[in-house]
């Protein structure tokens, strides 16, 4: 069971129940501890084989000026890897919501609530960049660079994460290189509803055999977990079984709510580009 900071349990969590969305501003920001998972996937938050953050697109962001006029933006939230809490998605929509009919002086005053709520809930510093819209509406449809391996002729039917398809994947051949898959599902763990992404793994070390991998990430699609504990624990098992020296997951998964998110772990510096895919 996972218990956020106020001793709240998944049962109680505002994604899984039918709510009252406010026009008031309201705090109703719910965490979640990512000690508890790091623990079952066998990690301690003091010795991580990982860095990296969480990117959460927000397209649906909008308050009033101090004169009434409505604004909107898109916002880009950066949450630290390393923070105590993650935050639950549908508390942080209400919570957003919660703007619409607030009266702020300036965009940094928006900037700065949300910041200093967010980062009271991780009790880690959050970070936030509001654009107007007109800043980003050259922005192009990308693709992850990297050798795509879902076109494979294979038959498939285990559908419940399995790590053991990495167990006997790598040959002994030195390789670098960046692989990708759009064929990565994995489902809430309160709704059960489903959580559709794209990967991209870069490494260095023994070459990963591209069936097996595929079979491996698709094993996902019945897997009841947060995108980020996702990520994590598909670092972990790559690492632990691939041996690889140099390893970066990256995922950026489709909208829901008006919010996508993007996590990434790396063992080396690594600069994620913000990049929107085509299913974003």
């Amino acid at each position: 069971m996972i218990v956020n900071k106020n001793n709240t349990t998944m049962d109680t969590i505002l994604l899984s129940k039918n709510t009252i969305y406010t026009s008031k501003y309201n705090n109703i920001l719910k965490t979640i501890a990512r000690s508890a998972h790091r623990k079952i996937i066998g990690l301690t938050d003091n010795n991580l084989p990982f860095f990296g953050n969480d990117i959460w697109t927000l397209y649906e962001l909008s308050w009033l000026n101090n004169k009434g006029l409505p604004q909107v933006s898109i916002g880009k939230l950066i949450f630290n890897y390393d923070s105590k809490n993650l935050i639950e998605s549908k508390s942080l929509k209400l919570y957003l919501h919660s703007f619409m009919q607030i009266k702020f002086n300036s965009w940094n005053d928006v900037r700065y609530v949300i910041e200093r709520d967010l980062s009271m809930c991780t009790e880690s510093k959050v970070y936030l960049s509001l654009f107007r819209l007109n800043e980003i509406k050259v922005q192009s449809i990308n693709h992850f660079n990297g050798h795509c391996i879902d076109e494979q002729d294979i038959e498939i039917n285990d559908y419940h994460v399995n790590p053991n398809y990495l167990s006997k994947a790598i040959s002994t051949k030195i390789v670098k290189e960046t692989l990708v898959s759009h064929l990565f599902k994995s489902n809430c763990p309160l709704t059960n509803q489903p959580d559709w992404g794209s990967i991209m793994i870069y490494y260095k070390g023994f070459s990963i055999n591209y069936e097996l991998l595929l079979r491996y990430l698709i094993s996902f699609r019945n897997h009841n977990e947060f995108h980020e504990q996702c990520i994590e624990r598909i670092f972990n098992d790559i690492s632990n079984f691939c041996n690889p020296k140099e390893l970066t997951v990256y995922a950026r998964y489709t909208r829901r709510g008006g919010i996508d998110i993007n996590p990434w772990r790396s063992n080396i510096p690594f600069s994620p580009t913000c990049l929107r895919l085509v299913r974003q």
